[in-house]
C-alpha cells in the first residue's frame, strides 16, 4: 500500500480508509483555508421542531424526488404512478413506492410555494391560437358527459393540429382527453435551448407503458395511454418523461431541466381536449393519482399485494407474487387518511381502513403479523417464515396506523389504536437488539435464521433515527429519544464502550 512518512507518524490514502472504515471526507475552503472534512455518515438527520401532524408532510418526504429513482422505469400514462423495477426489470406497479410518490408530492404541497399555473384551453372562457391545417377542423361544443364546453378537434389525416408555446421553464402540463377514433395521439415537443435540438414526448391510444425510438439521430419517446374513448385527467412532468424515454433508449438522463421548454404541441386524430394547463408543479394531482390507484388496486382482504417474487437473505425466506407488506399498508394508509382528510371523500377512509385488516392476520396465513418469542407483536414489511423483523417497515406501519386513529371519525377508528399501542409496547422491547454498539441492524435475520447480521448502511440507520425521533414527538417515552440520541452519535463516530 502506499504510504507516507514522517518521523514516527505513516500516512495512509484517504481513499484507503474511506473504503476500509466507510468514512467519507472531502477537501473544502472555509475563510480561505483549505480543510480536511471528516464524517462518518452521509445521511442527514430532521430534528423535528413541532410534533407530527398526520394531515401535514410526511416526515422529510418534501425532500424525496421518488420519480427521479434510477429504480422508476416511468410514470405510467394509463394509471398516473410510477412503474418499479427493483425486483423485475419488465416494471410492475409496488404499492410502497406508489405510497412514497403520493407523500412526496403532498409534503411538496405544503413545502413549497404555490405554483405558476396558466390555462390554456377550456373550450370556453380560455381558448388557445391552434394552428389549423387544411382538412382539418377544431369547434368548441358543449360535452353532456362533462357539462361544460370542450375543444372538439379532428385532424386524420396530414401534419396535425398544433399549438405554439412561448418561452418558459414550466414542463408540468395537465390536461382532460378523450379520442372519438383508436388512433390519436398528443404530442409535446420539447426543446434543449442550449443544443438547440427537439425531442417529441407523445401519447398514444396503445396499451405500451413506455418506447424509446431512434430514427436517424431523432429520439422521440411514447408512452400508451390505454382506452383513450373515454374522458380521463392526464398530469405529466415532461421532464421526467423525456428522461425516461432517453434511458430506455441508452442516451443516459443528462438533461438539464433548467435547458428544457414546451416548444408546441400537436393534435391527431379525432377527440376531445378540456383543462389543458401548464404549471411549474401539480403536487396535488400526482398526490391523487396515488390515492386513486391505491383504492382501485386493493384487494378483498384490504391489501395491496405485491406481484413479484422477494427473494430474502440469499433465498433462505423467499416470497411468492402476492405476499403484503406492512410497510405498504401503512404507507398506503398514511396516504388516504391524507387524501380523506383534504377531499372529505369516504372512499378514501374506506380503504384506509380496509387496510388494516392484514395487520391482525398472521404472515403463515398471508397476513403481516409476526411474534418475537411467541411474546411481542411485530407486523412484517416481508412477511417471511421465519419472520425478518425489518424495523424500518415496521416503524412506517406504525404512523399509517397512527395517521388512521389520527384523523379517521372517533366511531370508525376500529382496531387502529389497538394495533398501534401493541406495535409501539413491541417497538419498545426489541429496540436494543437493533444496536450494533456503533451502529443499527436492518432486521434480526441473525437471530431468526442464524445468518450474521444485516447492518443498516448510514441511509438506512438515518432513517431509523428520523423514525424515532418523530414517534417521539407523539409518546413521551424517553427509551426513543435516548436511543436516537446514541444513534446520532455513532453516526460521528462514537462508539459503546468496550470491556
Amino acid at each position: 500500500m502506499p504510504h507516507g512518512k514522517e518521523g514516527r507518524e505513516v500516512f495512509i490514502p484517504f481513499s484507503f480508509l474511506e473504503k476500509y472504515y466507510e468514512v467519507y471526507g472531502k477537501l473544502a475552503k472555509s475563510k480561505g483555508h483549505e480543510q480536511f472534512e471528516w464524517s462518518h455518515s452521509y445521511s442527514k438527520v430532521f430534528k423535528p421542531t413541532t410534533p407530527y401532524n398526520a394531515s401535514g408532510m410526511f416526515m422529510y418526504f418534501s425532500n424525496y424526488n421518488v420519480e427521479v429513482r434510477d429504480r422508476v422505469k416511468c410514470v405510467s400514462a394509463t394509471e398516473g404512478v410510477p412503474v418499479s423495477t427493483q425486483w423485475e426489470a419488465s416494471g410492475y406497479y409496488y404499492p410502497v413506492q406508489v405510497a412514497q410518490y403520493g407523500l412526496s408530492h403532498y409534503s411538496k404541497n405544503l413545502s413549497e410555494p404555490p405554483p405558476k399555473r396558466k390555462i390554456l384551453e377550456d373550450g370556453n372562457m380560455l381558448t388557445a391560437k391552434w394552428q389549423v391545417p387544411k382538412g382539418a377542423y377544431i369547434k368548441r361544443k358543449y360535452d353532456s358527459a362533462k357539462l361544460t364546453r370542450v375543444l372538439e378537434f379532428h385532424s386524420r389525416d396530414g401534419p396535425g393540429i398544433s399549438l405554439r408555446l412561448k418561452q418558459g421553464t414550466d414542463l408540468v402540463l395537465s390536461f382532460d382527453l378523450r379520442f372519438l377514433s383508436t388512433n390519436g395521439s398528443l404530442t409535446f415537443f420539447l426543446e434543449d435551448r442550449d443544443r438547440s435540438q427537439i425531442f417529441p414526448v407523445s401519447f398514444t391510444c396503445s396499451s405500451v407503458l413506455v418506447e424509446a425510438h431512434n430514427s436517424s439521430g431523432n429520439y422521440s419517446t411514447i408512452y400508451g395511454m390505454g382506452d383513450c374513448q373515454n374522458w380521463k385527467k392526464f398530469t405529466r412532468d415532461l421532464h421526467i418523461d423525456l428522461v425516461k424515454g432517453h434511458v430506455l433508449s441508452g442516451r443516459g438522463k443528462k438533461l438539464s431541466r433548467t435547458k428544457l421548454r414546451i416548444h408546441h404541441l400537436l393534435l391527431k386524430g379525432n377527440g376531445q381536449l378540456d383543462n389543458l394547463t401548464l404549471a411549474s408543479s401539480n403536487h396535488m394531482d400526482m398526490f391523487y393519482s396515488s390515492a386513486d390507484w391505491l383504492v382501485r388496486h386493493q384487494d378483498s382482504s384490504g391489501g395491496w399485494p405485491i406481484g413479484v417474487k422477494r427473494k430474502i437473505a440469499s433465498g433462505r425466506a423467499d416470497l411468492d407474487p402476492g405476499w403484503y407488506s406492512a410497510m405498504g399498508q401503512g404507507q398506503a394508509m398514511s396516504l388516504l387518511m391524507r387524501a380523506f382528510y383534504r377531499s372529505g371523500k369516504p372512499h378514501y377512509l374506506e380503504s384506509a381502513l380496509k387496510g388494516m385488516q392484514p395487520f391482525s392476520k398472521s404472515s403463515t396465513e398471508g397476513g403481516v403479523r409476526a411474534y418475537f418469542m411467541n411474546q411481542y407483536p411485530w407486523y412484517e414489511e416481508y412477511p417471511t417464515v421465519p419472520p425478518s423483523f425489518v424495523l424500518n417497515g415496521f416503524i412506517y406501519s406504525l404512523i399509517g396506523l397512527y395517521d388512521v386513529v389520527s384523523l379517521a371519525p372517533l366511531n370508525q377508528v376500529g382496531d387502529a389504536q389497538l394495533l398501534f399501542d401493541q406495535g409501539m409496547h413491541s417497538l419498545k422491547k426489541l429496540l436494543p437488539l437493533f444496536d450494533t454498539g456503533s451502529g443499527s441492524v436492518y432486521d434480526l435475520r441473525h437471530f431468526t435464521l442464524g445468518l450474521a447480521p444485516n447492518i443498516a448502511r448510514w441511509d438506512y440507520h438515518s432513517t431509523h433515527i428520523n423514525q424515532l425521533l418523530l414517534l417521539s414527538t407523539i409518546d413521551s417515552d424517553p427509551i426513543l429519544t435516548n436511543v436516537a440520541e446514541r444513534w446520532i452519535s455513532y453516526m460521528s463516530g462514537k462508539r459503546a464502550a468496550h470491556n
